[in-house]
């Protein structure tokens, strides 16, 4: 198993694929995280070699210059459909990362349905904005505009102040974002007037995009957007909004081709069009399964489909709408967030009794975390004092923006705290403690 903790740049793609042509298994891991939380994936992966950019105390770290600097190898490859490629960390309903199972025949699988889905050709040339950890930025923005024999300029950090002079450099033909991006996108001086000519189109997925920033984007900047869903789970996409044929905002497309994507009840019971339960999905891009969990892994894999754990329900064509969440993940700006994974930290506090973490609305991010915490009798511990803690702990996109302090959390009927009822208080939640962005 090899780490890649790297940012986003060509090393990371080079020595992706150089490990994959040894049979080794990657592990992307998001530089955002904290000591502990990076310890944490890379013990849970066993990972033997750590590639990092500059030299680390980790175990088993290894700096990309050092790699360059060994000997050359040009052995035949040692991989195969059934090896497996990468190990994509996502949070669960446990609150802790779960590594997801993806091999190379899911990987193969996924990038011949965005080359059909796109029609990619030698004549693209990607833009990858989105961070090389995820996997819509090695899946969609890297492997398959190669495999169709396009290009790919890595562009390092995103800043909106200087993307479109990317695109006037590059001159590329696609890119994918998330809605926080086309947000901020549209938030540039009246003054920018750049040349994305020779843009085809732009992906969205990781949220929903709303149909009124969809079309502000659109007709400021004439690019077509291809807003679609999906999941680590299923090595990235799973539907998408045609590039020929009826685009419709508000729904995030057709199935992928060689995909099914259904509906089902409680029960496990397809439904009909127009009918709301869980959307599961079928095809060869859906993973092996979680590393370790098997239970979990019995829970999400059922019959072949795919469970996401997402509500939606399909239209008369066909196209997904998805209308709420199972699991209570914020996406906040693109970025996946666990509310588990945030009580736990705060849990862990000597001063909390309790508490709980929910989405709330923000304007140019889509969602950001709030908490609610019940603190013990006699606690002298402050909101400030919360923060610090979750700050040394937490990825900074983890880090709740704000903070609110109540007697005891509300119930439902059967016990469980009733997290409705708090996304109801979130409009009154300050929101000044931190500016994470």
């Amino acid at each position: 198993m090899v780490a890649l903790l790297l940012p986003n740049t060509v090393d990371f793609v080079v020595v992706l694929f150089a490990a994959w042509r040894l049979g080794a298994v990657v592990t992307p891991v998001n530089p955002a995280l904290t000591e502990p939380e990076v310890r944490h994936q890379l013990g849970d992966a066993d990972a033997m070699v750590v590639v990092t950019a500059e030299p680390s105390p980790l175990a088993g770290a290894v700096t990309v210059a050092e790699l360059a600097a060994g000997p050359e190898d040009t052995a035949a490859p040692k991989t195969d459909a059934d090896t497996l490629a990468l190990l994509i960390y996502t949070s669960g309903s446990t609150g802790r990362p779960k590594g997801v199972m993806l091999d190379h025949a899911n990987l193969a699988a996924m990038a011949g349905m965005m080359i059909g889905a796109a029609r990619l050709s030698e004549t693209d040339h990607s833009l990858l904005i989105l961070p090389l950890f995820h996997v819509n930025g090695i899946v969609v923005g890297v492997l398959s505009p190669l495999l169709a024999g396009g290009q790919v300029t890595v562009a390092g950090r995103f800043r909106a102040e200087t993307f479109f002079d990317q695109v006037a450099t590059v001159r590329p033909t696609c890119f994918s974002a998330v809605p926080a991006i086309y947000a901020m996108l549209t938030e540039l001086p009246d003054t920018a007037s750049p040349d994305t000519s020779s843009v085809r189109f732009a992906a969205c997925g990781a949220a929903p995009m709303p149909p009124a920033l969809i079309e502000r984007f659109e007709r400021r900047y004439g690019i077509p957007i291809l807003e679609g869903y999906g999941l680590s789970e299923g090595t990235c996409a799973s539907t998408t909004n045609p590039l020929d044929g009826p685009r419709k905002p508000g729904t995030v497309g057709l199935p992928l081709p060689g995909q099914q994507v259904a509906v089902m009840d409680p029960q496990g019971r397809i439904m009909p069009a127009g009918a709301t339960g869980e959307v599961v999905v079928r095809g060869p891009n859906v993973m092996r399964g979680y590393l370790g969990r098997p239970e979990e892994t019995a829970r999400t894999l059922v019959d072949g489909w795919l469970h996401t754990g997402d509500v939606g329900r399909l239209d008369e064509d066909g196209y997904l709408i998805l209308v709420d969440r199972i699991k209570d993940m914020i996406i906040r700006g693109g970025e996946n967030i666990y509310p588990k994974e945030i009580e736990t930290v705060l849990g862990d506090h000597p001063d909390v009794l309790e508490a709980a973490v929910v989405g709330a609305a923000d304007e140019r991010l889509g969602e950001v975390p709030v908490a609610f915490v019940a603190l013990r009798t006699g606690a002298t511990a402050d909101t400030g004092d919360l923060l610090e803690h979750c700050r040394t702990r937490l990825a900074r996109f983890k880090v709740p923006t704000g903070i609110t302090l109540v007697d005891r959390l509300p119930r439902n009927p059967v016990g469980k705290t009733d997290k409705p009822a708090l996304r109801a208080r979130t409009a009154d939640v300050t929101t000044a403690f931190t500016t994470a962005g």
